[in-house]
């Protein structure tokens, strides 16, 4: 359908084009994954792996709203357990959440595409529903246990172990401490590349379809 396509450039744009996101661009692309929602849930929409893809596009908004909502209660709440400092990273959490599962979704979107294009008997095997369904779970998963070590690093400005914490969750905190250390080395090359592997999938395909 042209407007699951129109969603899908908007998408692109958004996440891999735009060095960054203002304010009205992030509204209006979750006014769009409202909308896209209700169109996947017709009957006429056909059940591809491209449409599960989108569907959990769509989801990802989802930390949009929870950003938005904790934004609302900053105010509200506010305890030791729940300083500002806390709330702050938990926002900041949300929304790498909601660009990283965009993106790594989209990507998986283009290299869908490449497939179909150029190895359309060979791939069909791996190109079903079910194999999209997986791949955007393993997606959730790795993104929100990113953001869950995010999070910890809030703890580490605490000095914990000076109240007497076990030392084997200690241990666990300071392992948990140098992966996140590791992991936030890792994501700007990753996400460079990624981008990169994106403008190669769609210029292969642009000039494929080329007569």
């Amino acid at each position: 359908m042209k407007d699951l396509r129109r969603y899908l450039a908007f998408k692109y744009v958004q996440y891999l084009v735009l060095p960054s996101t203002n304010i009205i661009v992030t509204l209006l692309g979750l006014f769009a994954s409202l909308y896209v929602t209700l169109i996947l849930k017709s009957p006429s929409v056909s059940r591809k792996p491209t449409a599960v893809f989108i569907s959990n596009i769509a989801q990802a908004d989802i930390f949009i709203g929870c950003s938005i909502f904790a934004a609302m209660i900053q105010d509200v709440i506010k305890s030791e357990i729940l300083s500002s400092s806390f709330q702050s990273t938990l926002r900041q959490n949300f929304q790498i959440a909601n660009v990283h599962v965009s993106s790594l979704l989209l990507i998986c979107v283009s290299l869908e595409a490449f497939l179909i294009t150029f190895l359309p008997g060979e791939t069909r095997h791996i190109r079903t529903v079910r194999c999209a369904r997986v791949a955007s779970k393993i997606i959730w998963i790795t993104v929100i246990v990113e953001c869950f070590l995010y999070q910890l690093e809030y703890f580490k400005d605490l000095r914990i172990s000076s109240i007497g914490i076990d030392r084997h969750i200690l241990l666990l905190l300071n392992f948990c401490y140098g992966a996140t250390k590791l992991l936030k080395s890792l994501i700007y090359p990753i996400g460079l590349f990624l981008r990169i592997f994106n403008v190669y999938l769609f210029y292969k395909i642009y000039f494929r379809v080329l007569p």
